[in-house]
Order: structure tokens, then C-alpha cells, then sequence
């Protein structure tokens, strides 16, 4: 059996092996059940070093000693190791989260927190600004400038992507609501579909002619998206913590409401 030099890095890489172990493991499936020596024979690794990435395997849950003489191994079916990587990747990120959700309470952040505040204090005001990339970035920063608004929020962009953010929109209207914040949503698209993301949201939704994607918080802060048709990782978006110019775009954009 000859093993693809490019599918040993593909699979290394997916399951977080070493090179060693993913010789050995896709050895192993090829032959279903198998002695370390034939492993060896196959995989072309050492056999001295075999026996241990057996081992290996076997804790990972990639491979199942078999009982009796001599000692063989039984390959694990691919579909069970990759729910339980699924599993172990879910347990691990709520964990994460935990973790991250207490540090709010650490006496080190409220040190982090202490230090931007004095960082930020001498800024000007109109320099607070900046470019952000990455659409998951972008939609955090999105989510933090709208989500601190006290008085009223503007939302432009367009029906898709709003189709596609639904999830983080209805959480977002939710929260708005329940501060009592004004909210004023115009989308380019499907006059249709546009009626029922209005219904969905429970919020008026103005069509528009404008292909455009910008978000205004109290006519203080403005984010808009200067990228499109480009993937995720290569998103761009520009942050202007500038009155004049949102009350600009916050006038041009009632304009085109009307």
C-alpha cells in the first residue's frame, strides 16, 4: 500500500498529529486490523519508534489494542474520531469562554482597564479612528460601537447580508430595544424579502438604492465597510470616531430614507 506523500500532510493537519502518527494511523486503516511490524512495514516508520505511536494512538482514541497474541491494533472508523474531536473542540470552547467571562472580574482586568483609560484620556478625540479587518473583527466592533449607542443607532447595508447575520441582528435589535434606543434599518435588495426580515425583526426597514454597508451610533461614531465581493479574512472596514462627519452621514442617510 503506497501513502500519498500529500495526503499524509492533509490529514496531519486536520487531526493535529505529528507525522509520525499519521504514517502509523492511516497505515493502520489501510490494513483494518494489524501488528506493529506489519505497521512498520507499511508506514515506513521505525519500528522501535512504532510501538510507542501505537501507544500514542490508542490514548487518543485513533486505535483499539486487540486481545491476545500477538498484540495487534484495530483502526477506529474516521467518522468516530472526528465526533469526538467535534466533542472535545465544543467542550474545550465553552472552557475557554468560562474562562474568559471570569477574567471580567480579575483584579488584572480592571488593571487593563485602568491603564487604556489613562492611555486613552490625553488622545484627541478625532484620532480615536482606525481600519479593521477581518469580517469576525469587524462584526465585533460592529456589535460594540452599536450596542454602547444611548440615544439612537443607524444601520445600512444590505438585505443578504443581513440574511446572513440573522442571528447576530436579532440579538443585537433585542438588546437595542430593551435600551430604549432608537433604531433606523435601510437595506439594499429584495423589496420582498427586505418586508420579511421587517416582520421577523419587528422593526421598520426602508428599501434603498445604495449599495453600501456603514453603521452610525449617536451621531458620534461611524463604521463603514470599503471592501466587498473579497473573503472574510480580507475584510476591511474603516472606524471614525468623528462627529462632523457622522452627522453628515447620518443627514444623508435620512435624506435617502425619506
Amino acid at each position: 500500500m503506497i501513502i500519498k506523500p500529500e495526503l499524509v500532510n492533509q490529514i496531519k493537519e486536520y487531526f493535529g498529529l505529528n507525522i509520525y502518527e499519521t504514517k502509523v494511523w492511516l497505515a493502520l486503516l489501510g490494513k483494518g486490523i494489524a501488528s506493529a511490524g506489519e505497521i512498520a512495514e507499511i508506514s515506513r516508520v521505525p519500528r522501535s519508534r512504532t510501538y510507542d505511536v501505537l501507544e500514542s494512538l490508542e490514548k487518543q482514541g485513533f486505535a483499539v489494542m486487540k486481545l491476545g497474541k500477538p498484540v495487534k491494533y484495530i483502526a477506529v472508523k474516521p467518522k468516530v474520531i472526528i465526533e469526538k474531536l467535534k466533542t472535545n473542540a465544543e467542550r474545550d470552547s465553552q472552557e475557554k469562554i468560562k474562562s474568559l467571562l471570569k477574567l471580567r472580574e480579575t483584579a488584572e482586568y480592571s488593571e487593563l482597564e485602568e491603564l487604556y483609560n489613562v492611555g486613552i484620556k490625553p488622545v484627541r478625540h478625532e484620532d480615536i479612528s482606525g481600519a479593521v479587518k477581518g469580517r469576525l473583527t469587524i462584526y465585533n466592533h460592529i456589535k460594540e460601537l452599536l450596542e454602547n449607542a444611548k440615544k439612537e443607532v443607524i444601520i445600512c447595508t444590505t438585505e443578504a447580508e443581513m440574511q446572513s447575520k440573522s442571528r447576530f441582528f436579532s440579538s443585537l435589535f433585542d438588546r437595542l430595544k430593551k435600551g430604549n434606543i432608537s433604531v433606523k434599518v435601510a437595506l439594499s435588495g429584495d423589496e420582498k424579502e427586505i418586508r420579511k426580515l421587517s416582520n421577523k425583526f419587528k422593526i421598520k426597514i426602508a428599501q434603498i438604492n445604495i449599495d453600501a454597508k456603514f453603521f452610525i451610533a449617536d451621531n458620534d461614531q461611524v463604521l463603514f465597510l470599503i471592501s466587498k465581493g473579497t473573503a472574510p479574512d480580507e475584510e476591511i472596514a474603516v472606524w471614525l470616531n468623528a462627529p462632523f462627519f457622522s452627522q453628515a452621514m447620518t443627514f444623508l442617510f435620512n435624506q435617502a430614507v425619506k
